[in-house]
């Protein structure tokens, strides 16, 4: 870790917070894996944790969110990796993804890889969680992107080039981004965050040569 970067010390508030918020993101992981998204109350959560639906609400906003978590992590991550990093003149492409291998390192290792796994098996039963990660994802996109155009001067009208390709490279790293979350989670091996990187590398190895791929009529 860059210790020019590591975070202040946290105050024993902060930390108790923390421990609440990871110990709601577990126990609703497994209660969801277990008896299903639909039939785990908030009430019972919030029971089995031991804590009030006050408390959940400060720090969550739906049964969805507090599933959706590690990965809402790993994207709140990217963006203050983004806010950071100093461009060296390269593709904006390289900058982007570099940014979220960073974000990725940060996570908190096998741990981590676990809830991702799980918190992705649900969304693809559950169509409200599936609904609330693509409203994440696109907030998410556009925080990116206003990001990059204010930092790195890349177009600041809503009509500029610049801006129109920037967007296009912040649209690409997401699709990168899912179709190696796709082929990591439908991998039967043990779930790791280096699996997911490599997933997600190999994504963005591949993007290029999507965008030259030819199309020929087959042959009947």
């Amino acid at each position: 870790m860059d210790t020019a970067r590591a975070a202040a010390p946290l105050s024993l508030r902060e930390r108790k917070k923390l421990r609440t918020r990871q110990a709601l993101v577990d126990t609703a992981l497994e209660l969801f894996t277990e008896r299903g998204f639909d039939r785990v109350t908030l009430d019972e959560l919030c029971d089995a944790v031991e804590v009030s639906k006050r408390t959940f609400f400060r720090t969550f906003t739906s049964k969805e969110d507090v599933a959706m978590a590690p990965l809402q992590d790993l994207w709140t991550t990217f963006l203050d990796e983004l806010a950071e990093v100093r461009p060296d003149g390269g593709p904006l492409s390289d900058l982007l993804r570099d940014a979220l291998l960073a974000a990725l390192d940060r996570m908190p290792g096998a741990e981590w890889a676990h809830r991702v796994l799980l918190s992705r098996r649900l969304a693809a039963q559950q169509p409200s969680m599936d609904a609330h990660g693509l409203a994440f994802c696109d907030r998410t996109g556009r925080a990116a992107l206003d990001v990059v155009v204010r930092r790195f001067d890349l177009g600041g009208a809503p009509h500029d080039p610049d801006r129109l390709r920037a967007h296009l490279a912040v649209d690409l790293l997401v699709a990168a981004w899912h179709r190696g979350l796709e082929t990591w989670t439908a991998d039967p091996g043990t779930a790791t965050r280096a699996g997911l990187a490599a997933a997600f590398r190999r994504a963005c190895a591949a993007l290029p040569e999507s965008l030259a791929l030819t199309a020929h009529a087959k042959a009947d």
